[in-house]
């Protein structure tokens, strides 16, 4: 499914902050969070599937902060819970007083951390492809949990970014049949890695993303519904981890798609719509 042209945008200030975001339907309020890798955008990451969810759902596709159109601050301190407190204040600033979460990679471990933090603020997460802890079950996490870090590396290092790397690092990492990647999301993608702010930011030495943080002990306080929706082939992660976070979480829940890797929402929408939305919809509030 081919991704379309985004709708318009609009900015919000959150705490000295400015954010981007695109606003779909109506209904529940529904937060979407994208991840990490370069040229992300919540466009870029949940365009295909986003209109699925606004036929009954408001929908709130975030661009996080550092990334797409919101303001590229340097972040001090530890990097979760930066963004958690400017994502409630994001969400001050729109009036959403609770919503549900569909986010990946990056985006779902701010949203686990903003969910164990602010539990009045959230309703129910889904989450895909994030690693809020840094150890794994049965293996060792690929290249050390950097796998992510060194691709930005060399997507941004040599010769600088490019289309064909671009596509080749979408499709090695992000998706699991590397014939299906659209154009459309390559030249997407490529298109916003090559926005200076974004570009300098991948070049500083100094850590301006923020210090890393294990999120351990935030995931056993954590008491919303948690859907982990995983990918069978995620090149990241493999499914024993989620499995090992669903049982740490009180309210753990574990959906694994098969011929998919990280960016199930993308390459698979239509059955990723269906698991999530069933999850959404649920009787959370008992």
């Amino acid at each position: 499914m081919d991704i379309q042209p985004a709708p318009e945008g609009a900015y919000a200030d959150a705490d000295g902050v400015k954010y981007h975001y695109l606003r779909m339907g109506a209904g529940s309020p529904t937060i979407f969070l994208h991840g990490g890798g370069p040229g992300c955008t919540a466009w870029s990451d949940f365009g295909p599937v986003a209109p699925m969810f606004a036929r009954d759902r408001e929908c709130f596709l975030v661009d996080i902060l550092q990334y797409g159109k919101s303001e590229k601050c340097v972040i001090t301190g530890p990097m979760w819970d930066f963004h958690a407190a400017k994502t409630v204040a994001l969400m001050d600033a729109l009036d959403i007083a609770r919503a549900d979460f569909v986010c990946n990679s990056w985006g779902g471990t701010i949203a686990l951390n903003l969910a164990a933090k602010y539990p009045e603020r959230v309703r129910s997460l889904v989450v895909t492809g994030s690693m809020p802890v840094f150890y794994g079950p049965l293996a060792p996490l690929p290249e050390g949990a950097r796998r992510g870090r060194k691709a930005r590396d060399a997507y941004y290092g040599g010769t600088g970014p490019s289309w064909e790397k671009m596509r080749d690092l979408i499709a090695r990492l992000e998706w699991y049949d590397r014939e299906a990647v659209p154009d459309e999301t390559v030249s997407l993608r490529y298109q916003q890695s090559l926005d200076p702010e974004e570009m300098a930011l991948a070049a500083d030495a100094d850590n301006p993303r923020g210090d890393w943080q294990d999120l351990t002990d935030e995931l056993g306080r954590l008491m919303v519904p948690v859907l982990f929706a995983w990918g069978m082939h995620d090149a990241f992660l493999t499914p024993d981890y989620p499995l090992m976070l669903a049982r740490m979480v009180p309210r753990g829940h574990l959906y694994v798609m098969d011929h998919t890797s990280h960016h199930l929402q993308e390459e698979r929408p239509h059955d990723f719509y269906s698991v999530v939305t069933g999850f959404l919809n649920q009787a959370h509030d008992r």
